[in-house]
C-alpha cells in the first residue's frame, strides 16, 4: 500500500471528520461505475469559521448521475455533518458547449448549537480546457439551500456562489488522483471559505 493511499485511508477514518461543504469532484468526468474516495481541507473564513477535514464518498450510477456522500466534524459554530448529494447532467461536455448539471443535497449538520436539516440544489456549469497540456475541469455552482431548525419549527434559505477546478494531479506516480480546489462566497444567510481535495479511484 502506497503512502498516498494510506494518507487517504487515514483521512477517511480520523475521529470526527468534517463539513459536507464545497461541489467535491461531481463535475469531473467519472466513467461509468467508477468510485472515488475523497480527503478533504475545509475552511471557513466568514462567521462561526473553523478548519477541518472531510470524508467524501463519489460514484458514477449512469450516463447521466454521479451521487456522493460524506460525514465530517471541524474546529468554530459549524462543527459537525453528515451529506448526501446526486449530481444529474442536463446537457454534457460537448466541443464548444459545457457541461450543465443540477445537484441535489439533504446535509443533517449542527451550527451555532442548533441541529438542522438542509435541502438544496445547485446549478453548475463546467468545461474541460488544457492548461500547459494537462486537462482540467473549471466549474461554477450557485447553491440555494432550505435549513429547517426542527426545534422551533423555522426555516431559512441560504445561497453561496461556488468557483473551482478540478483535474488529474500533473505529478509523476500522482496522476491517477484527483484534485480539487473551489471557493464558496456567501451571496444569502450561509458562509465563505475554501475547500482543497484528493481523490483516490477505487474499484
Amino acid at each position: 500500500m502506497n503512502k498516498i493511499k494510506i494518507l487517504s485511508l487515514l483521512l477517511l477514518t480520523i475521529p470526527g471528520l468534517s463539513y459536507g461543504f464545497g461541489t467535491g469532484v461531481s463535475t469531473y468526468p467519472i466513467m461509468l461505475d467508477k468510485k472515488f474516495i475523497s480527503g478533504e481541507f475545509t475552511g471557513i473564513t466568514s462567521t462561526g469559521g473553523g478548519v477541518g477535514v472531510q470524508g467524501r464518498y463519489t460514484q458514477r450510477l449512469n450516463s447521466k448521475t454521479i451521487i456522493d456522500a460524506g460525514i465530517g466534524m471541524s474546529g468554530g459554530e459549524r462543527t459537525s455533518r453528515l451529506f448526501a448529494g446526486a449530481d444529474f447532467e442536463i446537457y454534457p461536455d460537448y466541443q464548444n458547449q459545457p457541461r450543465v448539471s443540477v445537484k441535489t443535497t439533504f446535509e443533517n449538520a449542527e451550527e451555532f448549537d442548533v441541529r438542522r436539516n438542509t435541502i438544496g440544489v445547485a446549478p453548475t456549469i463546467s468545461k474541460g480546457f488544457s492548461f500547459w497540456g494537462h486537462e482540467a475541469y473549471p466549474f461554477a455552482s450557485l447553491p440555494y439551500r432550505v435549513s429547517l431548525d426542527s426545534d422551533n419549527n423555522t426555516y431559512q434559505t441560504q445561497a453561496n456562489l461556488n468557483l473551482g477546478i478540478t483535474g488529474a494531479l500533473p505529478f509523476e506516480g500522482y496522476k491517477h488522483l484527483t484534485g480539487t480546489l473551489e471557493a464558496s462566497v456567501k451571496l444569502k444567510d450561509s458562509y465563505s471559505g475554501i475547500f482543497m481535495g484528493i481523490s483516490y479511484p477505487i474499484n
